[in-house]
């Protein structure tokens, strides 16, 4: 497994794995605001430095990725994708191994996430990573919808500077 952090000719590739990934939650009862985002809010995201994207692929084959943000003292993930024929592999959970090293790396201290309440199985891995839920809001979707939440948190052993 190769991990690498998404340049912005990479852009188009973590684009078409989040839309394979989320494609699944279309039929929601409030469909994942994932799939209504652009390419072109993507690029400028990551060509401007507010947010940054990781790449998994395997034997050079792009299978995953997730978005991240470092905030004050913690790393902030998001849009965890893993394209449906390669689930179950441990790709999701390589990434986020792979961002908690690069959070202690820059001395974050707390990985965090936000998860919907009615995903039970994405609540689960993380539940079996370590991340506890932090807190439970509901809060309103890019596309207007109200969406009931949980904040999961994981708290990484502090670097000394």
């Amino acid at each position: 497994m190769e991990m690498k952090i998404a340049e912005e000719m990479d852009v188009p590739v973590v684009y078409k794995l989040m839309l394979e990934a989320f494609e699944e939650y279309r039929t929601l009862d409030v469909p994942s605001s994932a799939l209504n985002e652009s390419l072109d809010a993507l690029q400028i995201a990551i060509k401007n430095n507010s947010e940054k994207a990781l790449l998994c692929s395997i034997n050079g084959v792009p299978l995953g990725t997730c978005r991240f943000i470092l905030k004050e003292d913690t790393l902030y993930f998001s849009r965890v994708s893993v394209t449906p024929l390669a689930r179950g592999k441990g790709i999701a959970k390589a990434m986020l191994l792979w961002l908690e090293k690069y959070a202690y790396d820059n001395f974050q201290r707390t990985m965090e996430c936000r998860v919907r309440l009615s995903l039970p199985k994405n609540i689960e891995l993380y539940e079996s990573m370590g991340y506890f839920i932090s807190k439970e809001e509901v809060v309103t979707n890019p596309n207007g919808y109200l969406v009931k939440t949980v904040v999961m948190q994981k708290s990484l052993k502090t670097r000394r500077i």
